[in-house]
């Protein structure tokens, strides 16, 4: 049964390009990681400044060995760095880097972060 990570950022609206560009900036890192099945980053269209961050794996332990990967770590090093070096880490509820740190002395793209997790219980796709 595949796992659902929702990466919940709070961006404010002169923010919003770039967190984009940060995300845009790591593509790729996470395609390759086994189990990994599907990614999105959803903008908000109105009433809302939550960024949604949606990944999709096959399992927790694929999600966790991909938290662990040497990809994962070069992409959130890369975000240290625009931050100016300082710490990196996740834990559960707290997610960092993903676009949302410090970069060119602008300050953080996102103001707070939580991570939602889903078990997929139910799917559909179109009628081929």
């Amino acid at each position: 049964m595949s796992v659902v990570k929702i990466n919940v950022l709070t961006v404010p609206a002169e923010m919003r390009e770039t967190l984009e560009k940060r995300f845009s900036n790591r593509a790729g890192l996470v395609e390759s990681a086994d189990g990994f099945e599907w990614f999105e980053l959803l903008r908000p269209v109105e009433g809302t400044d939550l960024y949604l961050v949606y990944t999709r794996w096959r399992s927790e332990e694929d999600f966790q060995r991909w938290q662990e990967s040497q990809a994962f770590q070069r992409g959130h090093a890369q975000a240290a760095a625009e931050r100016g070096g300082e710490g990196h880490g996740q834990a559960q509820g707290q997610a960092h880097g993903h676009g949302h740190g410090h970069g060119h002395g602008q300050g953080p793209a996102a103001s707070a972060s939580e991570v939602w997790t889903f078990e997929v219980v139910q799917n559909a796709s179109p009628a081929s």
